[in-house]
Protein backbone atom coordinates (compact mmCIF):
# COMPACT_ATOMS: atom_id res chain seq x y z
CA UNK A 1 0.00 0.00 0.00
CA UNK A 2 1.45 3.59 -0.59
CA UNK A 3 2.17 6.24 1.43
CA UNK A 4 0.69 9.64 1.36
CA UNK A 5 3.20 11.92 1.70
CA UNK A 6 1.19 15.00 2.20
CA UNK A 7 -0.89 17.36 -0.46
CA UNK A 8 0.80 17.78 -3.81
CA UNK A 9 2.31 21.04 -4.62
CA UNK A 10 -0.67 22.40 -6.77
CA UNK A 11 -3.04 21.26 -3.85
CA UNK A 12 -0.80 23.46 -1.51
CA UNK A 13 -0.54 26.47 -3.94
CA UNK A 14 -4.20 26.74 -4.37
CA UNK A 15 -5.65 25.77 -0.91
CA UNK A 16 -2.61 27.46 1.55
CA UNK A 17 -1.85 30.56 -1.14
CA UNK A 18 -0.09 32.43 1.39
CA UNK A 19 3.67 31.98 1.59
CA UNK A 20 6.35 33.19 3.34
CA UNK A 21 10.14 32.53 1.96
CA UNK A 22 12.69 32.23 4.18
CA UNK A 23 16.39 30.84 3.09
CA UNK A 24 16.73 27.78 4.00
CA UNK A 25 19.37 27.94 5.97
CA UNK A 26 17.80 30.23 8.43
CA UNK A 27 14.86 27.73 9.14
CA UNK A 28 17.73 24.79 11.35
CA UNK A 29 18.87 24.79 14.15
CA UNK A 30 18.04 26.99 17.16
CA UNK A 31 16.00 28.96 14.36
CA UNK A 32 14.01 26.11 13.07
CA UNK A 33 13.63 25.67 17.08
CA UNK A 34 12.17 29.67 17.06
CA UNK A 35 9.74 29.01 14.27
CA UNK A 36 8.30 25.76 15.50
CA UNK A 37 7.67 27.32 18.97
CA UNK A 38 6.70 31.07 17.45
CA UNK A 39 3.60 28.75 15.55
CA UNK A 40 2.56 26.20 18.13
CA UNK A 41 2.14 29.40 20.89
CA UNK A 42 0.42 31.11 18.36
CA UNK A 43 -1.84 28.09 16.70
CA UNK A 44 0.03 28.17 13.69
CA UNK A 45 -0.01 24.81 11.53
CA UNK A 46 1.87 26.12 7.95
CA UNK A 47 2.52 23.80 5.40
CA UNK A 48 5.96 23.74 4.10
CA UNK A 49 7.82 22.98 1.13
CA UNK A 50 10.64 24.65 -0.65
CA UNK A 51 11.38 26.10 -3.63
CA UNK A 52 14.83 26.75 -5.93
CA UNK A 53 15.54 30.08 -6.01
CA UNK A 54 18.02 31.29 -9.05
CA UNK A 55 19.28 34.77 -9.57
CA UNK A 56 20.38 36.32 -12.69
CA UNK A 57 23.88 35.12 -12.69
CA UNK A 58 23.02 31.79 -12.21
CA UNK A 59 23.06 31.52 -8.27
CA UNK A 60 20.78 29.52 -6.62
CA UNK A 61 19.29 29.35 -3.29
CA UNK A 62 17.08 26.92 -1.67
CA UNK A 63 14.54 28.35 0.40
CA UNK A 64 11.61 27.32 2.11
CA UNK A 65 8.39 28.30 1.97
CA UNK A 66 5.66 28.40 5.23
CA UNK A 67 2.09 28.15 3.37
CA UNK A 68 -0.88 29.42 5.22
CA UNK A 69 -4.18 29.15 4.14
CA UNK A 70 -4.86 32.78 5.61
CA UNK A 71 -3.51 36.15 4.90
CA UNK A 72 -3.56 37.05 8.91
CA UNK A 73 -1.57 34.13 9.74
CA UNK A 74 0.77 34.99 7.36
CA UNK A 75 1.00 38.40 8.58
CA UNK A 76 1.78 37.34 11.13
CA UNK A 77 4.49 34.98 10.71
CA UNK A 78 5.63 37.16 9.22
CA UNK A 79 5.95 40.25 11.41
CA UNK A 80 7.94 38.51 13.89
CA UNK A 81 10.08 36.06 11.85
CA UNK A 82 10.90 38.20 8.79
CA UNK A 83 10.98 36.93 5.03
CA UNK A 84 9.42 37.61 1.87
CA UNK A 85 5.73 37.34 0.91
CA UNK A 86 6.16 34.64 -2.38
CA UNK A 87 3.21 34.15 -4.65
CA UNK A 88 2.92 30.95 -6.20
CA UNK A 89 0.96 32.06 -9.25
CA UNK A 90 3.56 35.06 -9.77
CA UNK A 91 6.80 34.30 -8.70
CA UNK A 92 7.04 30.36 -9.60
CA UNK A 93 8.33 29.77 -13.12
CA UNK A 94 5.22 29.84 -15.63
CA UNK A 95 2.77 29.31 -12.54
CA UNK A 96 4.32 25.95 -12.43
CA UNK A 97 3.44 24.58 -8.67
CA UNK A 98 7.04 22.67 -9.35
CA UNK A 99 8.79 25.73 -11.31
CA UNK A 100 11.73 27.83 -10.02
CA UNK A 101 11.50 31.35 -8.70
CA UNK A 102 13.42 33.56 -11.05
CA UNK A 103 14.84 36.42 -8.97
CA UNK A 104 15.87 39.83 -9.89
CA UNK A 105 18.91 42.00 -8.89
CA UNK A 106 21.88 40.68 -7.28
CA UNK A 107 22.46 37.73 -4.86
CA UNK A 108 23.06 38.41 -1.48
CA UNK A 109 23.30 35.87 1.08
CA UNK A 110 20.99 36.38 4.40
CA UNK A 111 22.66 35.19 8.02
CA UNK A 112 20.69 36.97 9.90
CA UNK A 113 16.84 37.75 9.85
CA UNK A 114 14.97 39.19 12.80
CA UNK A 115 15.25 36.73 16.15
CA UNK A 116 16.47 33.91 12.80
CA UNK A 117 20.24 33.24 12.19
CA UNK A 118 22.31 30.81 10.42
CA UNK A 119 24.23 28.49 12.52
CA UNK A 120 27.61 29.24 12.28
CA UNK A 121 28.46 25.73 10.74
CA UNK A 122 26.75 26.72 7.86
CA UNK A 123 28.05 29.96 7.34
CA UNK A 124 30.90 29.32 5.03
Amino acid sequence: MPRSRGPSPARIDREWPCQIALPDDLCTGHSFTLISEFCEDRGLVPLTRQVQAIWPDQTYETWRLYCFADQASALVFLDHLGGMMFDPKRDRENGNARGVWRRTGEYKRILDLGPLSVPQALRN
